[in-house]
Order: structure tokens, then sequence, then C-alpha cells
């Protein structure tokens, strides 16, 4: 009788969703076989690319433009189990949800992480924002009725996808140009650090637009706290700042069950080997995506390419041959820079990321990308 390997993948985002679909490929025969089983945990019935968040908050889609069922997504020969998980055992090779728990031989950790509004007081209560479903719709109805005023960005580190904030900054200008409105909007874009981006290829392109456009940065910029009555934000060097609209990306945690584990750094982040993909300590745990701390973007395309490595590693594992397979910190990005133009960004452990001239044909292949991303996340590009 045969023993039948478990594969368990915790995550259904685009990182483990991905993951799950490329294996059920490879591992066809032994799935259908019985020698292999594939987990999928998912605590979202609906899969959302977050990407498009930035689309609707002009209403160039809707949401549902930007959604799945999480189910249709899966192909064959992946179990799909609609749990949270809320324990992780590495010991005992265990995890465990409300109802049930489960044993896996290989695991992979794809949760992702989360911007935390409640790190900074106020923040929920008096700030906008487009990394969510609920913020990305309020802030959409804000900007359609949004006739004068100061809009103010403010941003922390770490964070997912960390041009994203530009991207938003540029959106805003075109879309409150295109309708007339931006000569009565002083639009101010913040970041943590002393220049506009914390990688010097990007902020350095990022200069050259302020430069011609006279738009105005705020540097060194960390919100401690957000006073929604006054509508002022206090920075950590004890400045104030006003707003009448204010943006707010916050620093980014990892998965409750990350830290509700103790598997995570002081955020909650994965200690990964950059290459291998392994949790520290672990030979039978990988990381994969956002949840990792490697030093790089957190952006869907690095999860997009650690997969290549990860499957290829895994299927050789279970097949008793070598893992061979290195992920070289690959990840690629388009920078929206209008609202028909877009840069586009590559870079991996050795090359830092440098974006190149915009243009509208890669806003094309990035509006083109966004209707693809589903084949992506079924394992099929």
């Amino acid at each position: 009788m045969n023993v039948v390997k478990t594969v368990a993948i915790v995550g259904g985002g685009a990182g483990g969703t991905l993951l799950a679909n490329r294996l059920a490929r490879r591992l066809a025969r032994e799935i259908e076989d019985h020698e292999v089983q594939l987990l999928l945990f998912a605590n979202r019935e609906v899969h959302v690319y977050e990407p498009g968040f930035l689309f609707v908050v002009t209403g160039e889609h809707e949401i549902e433009h930007y959604t799945r069922p999480q189910k249709s997504l899966v192909r064959r020969g992946v179990r799909l189990l609609m749990e949270e998980v809320q324990r992780i055992d590495v010991e005992r090779k265990q995890l465990r949800t409300a109802r049930n728990t489960y044993s896996y031989d290989i695991l992979v950790l794809a949760t992702g992480a989360r911007p935390d509004f409640d790190l900074v007081p106020g923040m929920r209560e008096g700030a906008h924002n487009f990394y969510t479903v609920e913020g990305s719709l309020r802030l959409r109805d804000a900007l359609a009725n949004f006739e004068k005023g100061r809009i103010l960005i403010v941003q922390d580190l770490p964070l997912k996808c960390p041009v994203a904030p530009i991207e938003i900054f540029f959106i805003i200008d075109a879309y409150l140009r295109s309708q007339g409105r931006r000569q009565n909007v002083e639009l101010i874009y913040s970041h943590p650090s002393p220049q506009l981006h914390h990688e010097p290829g990007i902020a350095e392109f990022i200069a050259k637009r302020f430069a011609a456009r006279g738009y105005t940065f705020l540097p060194e910029v960390r919100v401690v706290e957000v006073d929604p009555q006054k509508r002022v934000v206090r920075t950590e060097k004890g400045e104030t700042h006003e707003y009448d609209l204010l943006i707010a990306i916050p620093k980014h945690r990892g998965a409750p069950v990350i830290e509700a584990s103790g598997l995570g750094d002081t955020l909650g982040f994965l200690p990964t080997d950059r290459y291998t993909l392994k949790l520290a300590g672990r030979d039978d745990v990988y990381v994969i995506g956002d949840a990792t701390n490697i030093p790089i973007s957190k952006a869907g395309s690095a999860a997009h390419y650690q997969a290549e490595s990860l499957v290829n590693n895994i299927v050789h594992r279970l097949r008793g041959l070598p893992e061979t397979a290195r992920y070289d910190g690959k990840l690629a990005c388009f920078l929206v820079s209008d609202l028909h133009e877009s840069s586009f960004i590559g870079c991996d452990y050795n090359t830092p990321p440098r974006p190149i001239p915009s243009t509208e044909l890669l806003y094309w292949f990035k509006g083109m990308y966004n209707e693809m991303y589903w084949l992506t996340a079924r394992g099929l590009l």
C-alpha cells in the first residue's frame, strides 16, 4: 500500500494559488495514483487581484472586474479547503483550523502581508487607502466629489508593492487634470526616507517627473499620529501636516497565524533563505511571496518567479531527486505614471531596479496583464 505524501499550502492569494495549480499539473500522475495529495488552505471565498485597486479608484473598472470565486481558479488535483489555519506546529508537522487538524509532509507558507492601520493612532478613522476592497471603493467616492483642498499621501515601510504609493499620486494627478479640477487641489507626496523612494534608481526616475511638473514632496515623513478632527498628521520628527484628504499606507505585517505560531520576526515576516526559499532551520517548510523577510520588494511577480523554483524543487523532492533550482531574486513590475502611460522595472539580486521611460505601449501591456492575471493564477502562464 502506497504512503500518501501530503503537500500543504497555506494561503490562497496569488502565490499560493499559482503554486498549487502548477504543482497539480506537474504531479498529475502522482495525484491520480494517490501517491501525493495537495491541500490548499484559503480563508476567503473570493480571490482578489489587488493591483486592480488603482483602477477602481478612478472608476475605470468596478471592483468585480478584479475578483473571481476562489474555487473557480483551482485546477483538478488540488483539494481546496476554505478553512483559516489558526496555528502552525512545525515540530509536529500539523496545521490547526477551528474545525480540524491536518498533518503534512511538505509545507509551503504563502500567508502574505497586510497593512496594519492600527499601528498609528487615528489612522484607521482618519485616512483613506487603496490597499483593501473597502478602502479603494471609499477613496473612489471621495475623489469623485473632491473639488478643492489638500490631498496628502503618507506611507511607511515595509509595504506591499512599494511603487504603488507613487502610482496613486500620478494617477490622481492625471485624473483630476482630466476633469479640470487639478488647479484647486494641492497634491502632496511624502516618503519616510530623505528621497522619493528607498530604491535610488526608482527615486531618480520619480525625481525627474517631479522636477518637470513642479510636484510637492515632503521627505522623512514617518507618521506617528493622525488627528481626524483637526485633519492633521504628526510625525516622528515632531512636525505636523494638514490635510483635507489623507491617503495612508501603513507599515505592513505578516499574517496573524504566523505571529500566533511564533514563527516570524517582530513584524510577523518569516526568516527565509533567499535562494532555497526554505524557512530558516527547517528542511520541510518553504515560504513564498510577501510572507518572506527576503530584502526585495513585496510584489506579485516575486511570487511568480519564486514559484518556478519551488515547483521544481518540490517535485524533485517527492520523486527522490536533488533540489537544484534556486531563486535569483528576480521580479518585475509596471510603474503607472499617467492615465495612459507606464514604465517598467525589472531586477534581481545582482541588478538593482531602474525604471525604463514611460510609454503608452507599456501602459497597454499593463492593462493586458491585468486581464491575463487569471491565467497566471491558474498556473497557465
